[in-house]
């Protein structure tokens, strides 16, 4: 168990919910989702400013906040320019505030979902997969409540509540049921500001995941895939900044964009208290650990365009010096770590392209990820590694497609690799040769995705929408063989319901 907690780090599942899109969003801004998103949740320019500028820009049929206000009439300004991103769309003269009814920005989701593995869950897992059957498992999971959009006039949030069903197999604490628990959360204050020939967009962010609040498809938090099986998600190895303290952590940072083209942020997590976990419905065992202090993470990005071109070219990264946990038995009950941390250096590069046709969208992306692993704690104490450092590296290379504005389908595809350190503690060692392992792990993910009146709007908009996708996860080398990979492919069939 011990050597578990250390291995969550490395060999992270990534089991997280699946980004949004809001019908409270297009209720917001008056647009239909295909405005913001080439995909669900994959944003186009005018999505990534309608974020940068803290979710609160207007527009659409329904008052922003509960009142109207001169702070009001200048984000109305703020969205005109905006509008120059949007080629597909008429815009016409909206009412004033004061002439709309006010609606509460607040949505649901549910993913309903059929897993295949090529292989028994029970051989996979190494474990019966109650409470679900070997193979071909319909699931309803997640389920989400929203807050997103606008609270004043410059502070808006996106706020997500989920259940999430049980996985399959002993959960290692049999006291852990961990349904209902705070999801991805970015609350934002954010202005604009002229100082000479700079035109300044600057805000805070308060948040409980890093890069939940980034503007690109590029970082962890809102990378493909989208949506992710319940039962049997991706097995790729993840570096910490992966999703390793997302729902752990709470965190506060400074953004700015300067001349729509120069974007920088710093923001700083802390490990929030055991208490708090449990009472957000997060399992503070479900972390490597506790962070030992203020872990900071750092972005800068450069997005020039023209045209209806777009590219993005950025780097972020940050450190974590993580104390692991003394029992992860669960059966002390205690919060106790070791006086010693792991320290975790993450370093990002990312890049975008993208392409506006006048019925189609392209997106090109890659993100690589190289961390070093010095293993102070886990080395000393036994917990695992057998070497005192080790480095991981992740790479993802992604295309997308989408095509047909009323009925939109979307062509994806990705490839992902990791590779790093072999560690016979960590990975295990070759049944035949007894060399030690990798995290070598290496495959791809394709696919195909239908969304109803995506760029226009449908019979009861802005209410409804839903996205049905077929993904298929194939893996070359999983765990540093390619002996048995093949047996984790996964095909995943799911609906996607937004209200």
């Amino acid at each position: 168990m011990a050597a578990f907690a250390v291995a969550a780090i490395l060999l992270t599942i990534e089991q997280t919910s699946p980004a949004q899109a809001l019908p409270s969003f297009a209720r917001q801004t008056g647009q239909p989702c295909g405005t913001c998103h080439t995909d669900f949740p994959a944003l186009t320019p005018f999505g990534r400013r309608f974020k940068l500028l803290g979710y609160t820009t207007g527009g659409g049929p329904f008052r922003t906040t509960p009142w109207s206000s001169q702070g009001g009439r200048d984000a109305r300004a703020e969205y005109d320019k905006m509008m120059g991103y949007v080629k597909t769309l008429p815009t016409a003269p909206a009412p004033s505030d004061a002439d709309k009814e006010y609606v509460p920005p607040i949505s649901m989701m549910a993913v309903v979902g059929l897993t295949h593995t090529q292989a028994n869950l029970g051989d996979l897992i190494g474990a019966p997969p109650d409470p679900y059957s070997q193979n071909n498992n319909v699931v309803l999971s997640p389920f989400s409540a929203f807050w997103g959009g606008a609270i004043t006039d410059n502070i808006g949030a996106f706020a997500q509540v989920t259940y999430n069903a049980i996985g399959p197999g002993p959960s290692g604490d049999p006291f852990d049921r961990h349904t209902w628990t705070w999801d991805n959360t970015d609350v934002r204050y954010a202005n604009t500001a002229h100082f000479g020939p700079l035109d300044i967009v600057y805000g805070i962010t308060a948040n409980n995941n890093p890069t939940v609040q980034d503007l690109w498809n590029t970082t962890p938090a809102w990378s493909f895939p989208y949506a992710v099986s319940n039962v049997f998600g991706p097995q790729n190895p993840g570096t910490t900044i992966e999703g390793a303290f997302a729902a752990h952590v709470a965190g506060v940072g400074a953004y700015t964009m300067i001349n729509d083209l120069l974007y920088l942020e710093f923001t700083g997590y802390k490990t929030l208290p055991f208490n708090t976990q449990n009472n957000l419905g997060t399992d503070p065992f479900g972390a490597p650990g506790q962070l030992g202090n203020i872990a900071p993470y750092w972005r800068v990005a450069i997005e020039p365009h023209w045209g209806r071109n777009t590219f993005m070219l950025g780097a972020f990264g940050g450190q974590f010096n993580v104390h692991p946990f003394v029992d992860t038995s669960f059966q002390s009950f205690s919060s106790a770590v070791f006086p010693q941390s792991d320290v975790f250096t993450d370093y990002g590069f990312d890049t975008q392209y993208q392409y506006q046709g006048d019925n189609w969208w392209l997106t090109l992306r890659g993100s690589y990820i190289r961390e070093f692993q010095r293993f102070d704690a886990s080395f000393i104490n036994g917990l695992g590694p057998t070497n005192p450092t080790d480095l991981l590296n992740t790479l993802k290379l992604q295309a997308s497609f989408a095509y047909g504005a009323d009925n939109r389908v979307v062509f994806t595809a990705q490839y992902f690799n990791a590779w790093g350190t072999a560690d016979a503690g960590l990975f295990g060692t070759d049944p035949v040769t007894g060399v030690p392992l990798t995290p070598a792990t290496s495959g791809w993910t394709t696919e195909i995705a239908y969304i109803p009146f995506s760029a226009s709007k449908m019979v009861g908009w802005p209410w409804f929408n839903a996205r049905i996708g077929l993904q298929y996860t194939f893996y070359n080398k999983l765990n540093g063989t390619s002996v048995g990979a093949s047996n984790n492919n996964t095909l995943f069939l799911h609906a996607w319901f937004a209200m």
